[in-house]
């Protein structure tokens, strides 16, 4: 390293003022000549002797200066020095490469390293690599979150240039200075962030506690008994809140208002809400356990919000099915609990109230467009066929858009491409669109998701919009829905309108192939009538067998071919036991007109097998891999595909994964079963 050490600056210019001074004396000199030769020859000695004696004094005195500057400086340096040694603060010089030179005592004590410690600052703290520090990533200062020892730092990096500090200096001039230092300091925050943290565990937290199945529950129990039912499941729920330090106050006769800190909330995530299984045991004498749902809500700007919050989350938990708790946030919505079929309701009050509702709705606009999901299945273009016969019936123009028609549904769709009569029944996307206006109501019908509907753009050009759906709802829904009809108990969403079309109009009219369609969507969501099937199911059947729906036709409609029945033995044939409980297997796609169908009809297969409670079945189709998910009772298969991005019913589920193959995606799938297997979620 190269180093030039001569005076610059004002201490330079002091010194050589009185050089500076004679120059100015010679030139008044020289006028003096020109004025008075006598005057100008006396000034010209005094000069002589000026100089004379200045630079006498000036070569004299200047190493002496020198001296007396350097022993300054060096004592100034030693000061400093000492100064930065014993400051509090952690202070740590490194060089370009992340190598520690040179620290404090403060830093020394923090990290348990005697004086000369010359190892990388990653193998102190292995979050703070070389990439990461300042120059490295393009800039000159940088500010990271560390944790050492238990204790919370944040570490602030500076670039420090060598050259830059040699050419601030204000008394030597050196050059040759090249490569730079980063300079490390450590603020210690661990009693601000434990603050901080107590303060927002204090903070309130509003929660809604519903009994889903109220009414039912107390229908099995003796007249004289039902008091004590429900004081049994006031004392429990009042027991439980008091425990976490909690204030809970009844509402209705089915409803709580609880008020809570922010640590309770996190109190009832480690039990994972155990409240939901432990209502379910007061029993005395009731036919049916008593369930309930927990909606939470925390981290708003005000008590309001919170409230809202809490607002949403039961009105996810209760239309995902019930007997679940959802805590939701500004960031974020979690789920807890949902291991049971939701109860079927006995009363049919609240599907009356919706097709009236539905009715008001479509009789005040001029057109009704339905829509069901992406690949339409039997049950969502068998619901959007009935509700296009409501349309019809209440005189209004109609349409459902559907594209691609999977091979599954062909002989279903052609049943009304091949009348004419429905010539113009079904429309694209873009006709959709250009059809859509302000006086148009959108219907769709076994979807929720906005994202997965046969158009989501529809979504936009349509301010009416009516959602009918019987999968359990999650964090994406369709949002400002003028009527919402979710009710995850139904078997499907053929049922739901089934019900609908009776109370819309008296003696309403079905065309035969109507009625067929409708029945085929019962039938393939039920895999004829073994899953999810209630009295209500078998009534809704029982309408469109009035109404002219034919079995066997409906059976004709989906024999399968010998290719897609080899396929469907050969998946069921290769499947894969995972942890004793779960079968995985995949269905070759090559040559098949509706893999994605056949994956599913032998995942419901694999039930079939002895001990086996949840069943995968992976399909490669169009640089996608579709998972279809099926249980009977035992494994919520609904929260597995909604960890994969995908969802459903508790026993029957499908997700979608791109930009990875099946061996891969399989892997995925069998973490997830794992992660939640290890933490009891399923």
């Amino acid at each position: 390293m190269k180093k030039r050490i001569k005076l610059k600056g004002r201490i330079k210019t002091y010194i050589q003022f009185c050089i500076y001074l004679g120059i100015l004396c010679c030139v008044v000199d020289a006028a003096m000549f020109i004025i008075d030769l006598r005057a100008g020859t006396l000034l010209a000695g005094y000069i002589v002797l000026y100089f004379a004696i200045t630079l006498s004094l000036y070569f004299y005195n200047k190493p002496v200066i020198m001296n007396e500057l350097i022993s300054f400086a060096t004592e100034y340096g030693q000061i400093q020095r000492k100064l930065l040694r014993e400051l509090d603060l952690p202070y740590a010089l490194l060089d370009d490469t992340g190598k520690v030179i040179w620290t404090n005592l403060a830093f020394e004590n923090i990290v348990h390293q005697p004086k000369g410690y010359k190892k990388s600052i990653t193998s102190l703290f292995p979050t703070l690599t070389r990439d990461r520090l300042p120059d490295n990533n393009g800039v000159d200062e940088a500010q990271y979150e560390l944790e050492y020892e238990g204790n919370e730092y944040v570490a602030r990096l500076r670039k420090i240039s060598l050259e830059e500090m040699a050419e601030h200096s204000d008394m030597i001039d050196s050059s040759g200075y090249e490569g730079y230092l980063t300079a490390v300091y450590l603020y210690d925050e661990t009693a601000l962030r434990i603050a901080l943290r107590e303060v927002d565990d204090q903070s309130l937290a509003v929660g809604l506690i519903y009994l889903d199945n109220y009414d039912e529950a107390l229908d099995g129990v003796e007249e004289v008994r039902r008091s004590l039912l429900i004081a049994l499941i006031d004392r429990k729920v009042n027991k439980y809140i008091s425990a976490l330090d909690g204030i809970c106050k009844k509402l209705e006769k089915d409803k709580y208002l609880v008020i809570m800190r922010k640590r309770a909330v996190t109190q009832l995530q480690e039990s994972r809400f155990d409240l939901l299984e432990d209502v379910k045991t007061v029993n005395i004498g009731n036919e049916m356990a008593v369930t309930i749902s927990i909606g939470v809500g925390l981290d708003g700007l005000t008590y309001a919000q919170n409230y809202e919050f809490s607002r949403n989350a039961i009105d996810l938990a209760l239309g995902r099915g019930g007997d679940q708790a959802v805590i939701k946030t500004p960031e974020s919505i979690t789920y807890y609990g949902g291991k049971s079929q939701q109860v079927e309701k006995n009363t049919r009050v609240k599907a009356r109230v919706k097709a009236h509702a539905l009715q008001e709705i479509i009789t005040g606009k001029d057109q009704v467009l339905v829509m069901g999901h992406r690949m339409p299945d039997a049950d969502s273009f068998g619901a959007a066929v009935g509700i296009y016969r409501i349309a019809l019936t209440l005189g209004r123009k109609a349409h459902i858009v559907l594209n691609e028609v999977i091979p599954a549904i062909q002989p279903t769709v052609e049943l009304f491409r091949n009348h004419q009569e429905y010539a113009d029944m079904i429309i694209g996307n873009q006709q959709a669109i250009e059809a859509a206006g302000s006086n148009t109501v959108l219907v769709v019908v076994d979807v929720n998701k906005p994202s997965i509907t046969e158009c989501p753009e529809l979504l936009k050009f349509c301010k009416s919009v009516v959602v009918l759906d019987h999968h359990r709802q999650g964090t994406e829904t369709i949002e400002n829905a003028t009527l919402s009809y979710v009710e995850p108990y139904a078997s499907s969403s053929c049922e739901m309108v089934s019900e609908i079309l009776q109370y819309t109009y008296d003696n309403i009219k079905i065309r035969p192939e109507e009625a067929d369609c409708m029945y085929s969507g019962i039938m393939i969501d039920t895999n004829n009538f073994m899953i999810k099937t209630g009295v209500r199911t078998f009534e809704a059947a029982a309408f469109l067998r009035r109404s002219g729906a034919d079995v066997t036709r409906v059976r004709k409609l989906f024999r399968e071919d010998a290719q897609g029945y080899k396929a469907k033995a050969d998946t069921v044939s290769q499947a894969e036991i995972y942890k004793q409980y779960f079968a995985i297997s995949t269905c070759t796609a090559d040559d098949l007109p509706s893999p994605t169908i056949i994956g599913a009809q032998a995942a419901n297969e694999l039930l079939n097998i002895r001990g086996i409670k949840a069943s995968f079945v992976l399909t490669d189709y169009n640089g996608k891999i579709y998972i279809s998910a099926r249980s009977i009772d035992e494994v919520n298969v609904q929260i597995i595909m909604e960890r994969m991005g995908g969802g459903g019913h508790l026993n029957t589920a499908a997700c979608q994964m791109e930009g990875m193959g099946i061996i891969e995606a399989i892997g995925v799938l069998k973490g997830t079963i794992d992660g939640m297997l290890e933490k009891g979620e399923i």
